[in-house]
Formats: structure tokens, sequence, C-alpha cells
């Protein structure tokens, strides 16, 4: 029996987007739902305080530019409110008194457009794992591997394996979803960030540089190519105690 203990841990989790760019906000919708998350978008700040109010958002990914009521006035709202849901600013403005009028007014991160789809995630990971000691993900094993995700670390037989972020990242999507066919269009939209213009291409390379770091040469195949399709993890994942 497969077990998918990382979904059931996150799917408590509510996160609200709110951002007014249509393609960003499917990307981050579509990569904090394959986490497990439960998601929802806002365009702008009024709508995005009436969805916080009826559904209470564990973490608010939270855009500074938006079209009527901004970031800043958003969040203003919510810290005179007495509200101290954690708050992850995203903004094309780079300059220092951005970030610290954001940080200021109680933002728990800052991240600049155009940011890596992996940063974000680990800093959302970051936050809930500091306001949601709970939600902590498990330390995952399958065959001869133990993985450590909040450290992003892999090992085989207890030696730790020198595995890239983006390496890591494949390797996440796989472990977390055994047993599912993941096209290559897939891995490029989770793994790679918005701005990026890899190809199919690119995933078959560092799918082959995982497969030689995991030792695949010395035996079993532990991810599978599925002809046409894409790749999966074969072996069946559990999870243990931290």
């Amino acid at each position: 029996m497969v077990n998918h203990p990382v979904l059931e841990r996150d799917s408590v989790t509510h996160i609200l987007v709110v951002e007014d760019e249509p393609s960003l906000c499917q990307l981050l919708v579509n990569n904090l739902s394959f986490e497990g998350y439960s998601v929802e978008a806002a365009g702008d700040g009024v709508p995005a305080l009436a969805a916080h109010a009826a559904h209470r958002a564990d973490l608010i990914v939270l855009d500074l530019m938006l079209p009527q009521m901004d970031g800043f006035e958003v969040l203003r709202t919510l810290r005179e409110g007495k509200d101290e849901v954690p708050v992850l600013m995203l903004t094309a403005r780079g300059e220092e008194t951005d970030r610290v009028q954001g940080l200021s007014l109680g933002a728990d991160d800052y991240l600049v457009k155009p940011f890596s789809v992996l940063e974000l995630m680990a800093r959302v990971k970051a936050i809930l794992r500091r306001t949601r000691p709970v939600d902590r993900p498990p330390l995952l094993r399958s065959g001869p591997f133990r993985f450590d995700l909040p450290r992003l670390e892999t090992r085989r037989d207890g030696r730790l394996l020198d595995l890239t972020p983006r390496e890591f990242r494949l390797l996440e999507i796989l472990i977390t979803h055994p047993g599912r066919t993941h096209s290559r269009k897939e891995l490029l939209q989770l793994a790679w960030e918005q701005d990026a213009r890899p190809s199919a291409r690119t995933v078959d390379v560092h799918i082959a540089n995982l497969r030689r770091k995991l030792g695949e040469e010395q035996g079993s195949p532990w991810i599978t190519t599925v002809g046409g399709e894409g790749y999966r993890w074969i072996t069946q994942v559990e999870s243990e105690s931290a």
C-alpha cells in the first residue's frame, strides 16, 4: 500500500494568494495546490480581505502592487485589526525602503520578482514551520533512501547524496506522489521559475543526473520512464517520526 503522508499533512493548511497578474497567480496556485495546500486566490485587496474573513488563511501570499487596494494597505488593515496571520509579500520593487516598510507593517517575509519557484516554496514552508510547528514535514523513507524535506537532504543507506536544489525539487515531486506519472510539462511548471525557458530535454537531463546520483546504475531503478508520458517514482514511500 502506497502512503501519501505529505499531502495528508498539508491538506489542512489554507493559503490565500493575492496577485492580479493572471499567469503568475495561476503559477502560484498550481504549485501550492500540488504541495497539498488548500489554496484560494484574489486579484485585489478588498476581495482578499473578504476571502480571509470568510475562510481564515493560515498564510497570505500578498502582492504589493494591486489595482485598487495595494498590499501595504491590506497588511495595515490586517495588523490594525489585530490579525497576526503570516504574510509573505511579493513585489517587483527591490528598493530597500519598500522592504523596510513591508516588514515594519508586520510582513513575515519579502520576495522580489522575478523569483524562483524553489525559493518561494522554501519560504512558504519556513514560515509555516515557524507559525504552525505541528505541520513540520515528516521524514520519508523509500527503499534504501531517507528524505528530510525541511533540510532538503537525501541519504542512501545513511550516506548523504549531493543533490542540487533543482534535483531535490524534482525528487520531492516524485516521492510525494509515488506511483503517479508526471509529464515533462508538469515537471517544468512545478520545478522551474516562471520566467525560465527550459525544454523537455532539460527535464530529461536533470532526471538522468538525479538517477545517477541515486545510484540507479548499481541495480533496481527507482524512477521509471513512462514512454511518451513522463516519469514515476515506483517504490513505496512511508513516513517516520522526526
